[in-house]
């Protein structure tokens, strides 16, 4: 089953597809099938419905990955009936009917909020609305201490933005209610509270979490890490099986 499962990588706000390419590097030269979609950040439910019909088009089983915003996504998104787990990293695992918003409103404001830039911009049916970036200055220091100071200043400068409703629309569903799930805590998290990750781990029943002293961007600081342990929960769910 392992051989024959791809693991789909959803990316964050702030980032798009491409803030995967040292986990993908690695997946791809230990021979495993991966995708890294594009999340769009207009629509929560839009986003959600987006991955689901994506990992519903791939034959096969899938591992559903999700980073930060884009562990909101999966936690909908995995009720597509080829998910075999969930893994949230740095991020939102949902409960049904509970909001980002909702979810982090019990826990001290991430520092990430004092450097957003806010944006107008309209929809394509005209409607106005905001949109969110990080400062480009503040960007490494939020989201990529440790990475390299020219690789966090490409980053910085290719944000993908974030619309702020995003934060106040409800999860549908929950898939970790039905699908064994797993964690990743990044311990020096700017972006997301370490705490509202570990409440989302907790709640979901995750059969392991890993903790790094990591900033939001452990995807690029701790990458052999990371895979290994997708490695780990791709052996786990095929001796399930």
């Amino acid at each position: 089953m392992t051989a024959g499962t791809t693991v789909v990588l959803v990316h964050g706000a702030f980032t798009d597809a491409s803030s995967w390419w040292p986990v993908v590097l690695r997946l791809l030269g230990g021979g495993h099938r991966v995708l890294a979609p594009p999340v769009f950040g207009r629509s929560f439910d839009g986003d959600c419905l987006y991955i689901r019909a994506f990992v519903e088009r791939i034959d096969g089983h899938v591992l559903l990955v999700g980073h930060g915003y884009g562990a909101a996504v999966v936690t909908v998104a995995g009720d597509a009936s080829n998910v075999t787990g969930l893994l949230f990293i740095a991020g939102y695992a949902l409960e049904r009917g509970e909001s980002i918003d909702e979810m982090r409103g019990s826990f001290a404001p991430a520092e990430v909020g004092e450097h957003l830039v806010p944006t107008m911009f309209r929809d394509d049916r005209g409607w106005p609305g905001t949109e969110v970036t990080v400062g480009v200055d503040d960007f490494p220091l939020m989201l990529a201490e440790g990475v390299p100071d020219d690789e966090a200043s490409v980053l910085a400068v290719c944000q993908r933005p974030l619309s702020v409703s995003v934060l106040h629309e409800r999860a549908s569903s929950a898939a970790w209610h039905a699908k064994p799930s797993w964690g990743v805590v990044s311990v020096e998290d700017r972006t997301v509270n370490p705490d509202v990750q570990l409440l989302g781990y907790r709640r979901a029943g995750c059969r392991d979490v890993a903790a790094f002293d990591a900033p939001h961007l452990v995807t690029q600081t701790h990458a052999p890490e990371i895979v290994r342990f997708i490695e780990a929960i791709l052996e786990e769910i095929a001796a399930d099986d």
